[in-house]
Formats: C-alpha cells, sequence, structure tokens
C-alpha cells in the first residue's frame, strides 16, 4: 500500500495524516471504469499510479477524449459533481494499472477551508483541466487530423515514457472521434514517411518522429 509521503511535497503534514486516516485507496486493471456516465459520484480520485483518460459523449452517443490524467492528479469535473452532489457527465478509464486515492466528498469542502495547500491544489486542478479543455477544442476546431493524430502519439509517448504506443487503429480512431479507414491511412503515411513503425495493436514511434 502506498505511504501518505507520496504527497508530502504537494500538502501539509497535517493534510497528508487525514488523506490517509479518511482516503481509501484503490486499485484499478487496464480498461476498468473509474467514473461513468450517470452515475453520483461520492470521492474524488488522486492519481497516486498510472494514467487515466477521461471521456465525454454528446447528445448522438458518440464519445469524445477529453484529457488524460496521471500521477498527483485529479478530476475537476469528479470534484464539481461531488460537491454538487451531480451526477457524472463524463466517463474514466484506466489506461493502464492504477492506483489512486479516494477522498470523500464529505472532506472536501471542509479542507478547503482547513488547508491552504488543498485549496491551491484544487485551483490548479481546475486550471489545468480548463487548460486542457481549451486544447481540445483548439484541435478539433482549427487543426487537421493529421495534426491531432501526431500530437495524440506525443502524449501517449509523454504519459508512458516510451516510444512504443500500444493501441489499436479502432481505440486511436474512438478517441480521435474519427474512423478506423482515416486512421489507418494516415498512420500509414506517417509509416511511409519514416516516422514509425506499425505492428499489431502498437505503434513504434522513431527519432524522426520529433
Amino acid at each position: 500500500m502506498t505511504t501518505p509521503s507520496t504527497f508530502d511535497a504537494i500538502f501539509e503534514p497535517a493534510l497528508v495524516k487525514e488523506m490517509h486516516q479518511f482516503g481509501e485507496y484503490k486499485f484499478f486493471k487496464e480498461g476498468d471504469i473509474i467514473m461513468d456516465y450517470g452515475k453520483y459520484i461520492r470521492m474524488m480520485p488522486l492519481i497516486i499510479k498510472g494514467t487515466v483518460k477521461v471521456f465525454r459523449m454528446d447528445e448522438n452517443g458518440k464519445e469524445i477524449l477529453l484529457y488524460y490524467l496521471s500521477s498527483n492528479e485529479s478530476c475537476s469535473m469528479a470534484y464539481s459533481c461531488c460537491v454538487e452532489a451531480k451526477k457524472s457527465e463524463v466517463r474514466a478509464i484506466a489506461e493502464d494499472d492504477v492506483e489512486l486515492l479516494a477522498i470523500p466528498h464529505i472532506k472536501l469542502e471542509e479542507w478547503l477551508c482547513k488547508y491552504t495547500s488543498w485549496k491551491n491544489y484544487i485551483m490548479r486542478s481546475f486550471n489545468g483541466r480548463f487548460l486542457e479543455l481549451l486544447k481540445s477544442i483548439e484541435s478539433i476546431a482549427f487543426h487537421k487530423l493529421d495534426e491531432r493524430l501526431i500530437h495524440y502519439l506525443k502524449e501517449k509517448q509523454r504519459l508512458t515514457g516510451s516510444s512504443v504506443i500500444k493501441a489499436s487503429h479502432y481505440l486511436i480512431a474512438d478517441e480521435l472521434a474519427t474512423s478506423r479507414v482515416v486512421i489507418s491511412r494516415l498512420l500509414k503515411q506517417l509509416e511511409n514517411d519514416g516516422k514509425i513503425i506499425l505492428y499489431r495493436n502498437e505503434i513504434k514511434l522513431m527519432n524522426t518522429f520529433n
């Protein structure tokens, strides 16, 4: 089990103690749903290890990837739903094996008044997610799909620290809200340009990719 020292660099010692006392450590396997549409959220997940991807569904049932969460990050939408007792409008899925600390909703507002580091953390989290959403909107509205694909692969590389991206063409197409045929064509073009090598459900980014 992870110890409270994981958060020592971010929060006051007294808050770390309370987080360990009242929070619940949870573990999810790759592909597990952590939060889902229409469900009431009673906890705010604070990611310790692994990566979580957060989706939003439009009125036609089509999903789009909003942003990723990694170590020491949390979902601002989960915080908002907890505080306002609303149903979730997003789905959060474990990108790989994930360990997180579930902060109970009854502590969220209490800690805002009690701990400066918690208030600062929540504000940074909201600001970070807002910027991520702006980037997503900008990408969809102004960037061509090939540019979005390159950004997607670079983000995967940054999060995993590996030049080998484990993702099927179907998965990439779903997360970029397009078709598999289009993604396959764009990936093949990148391979022809010597920027990537395609394997079954894996993509190796070459040095020339950057």
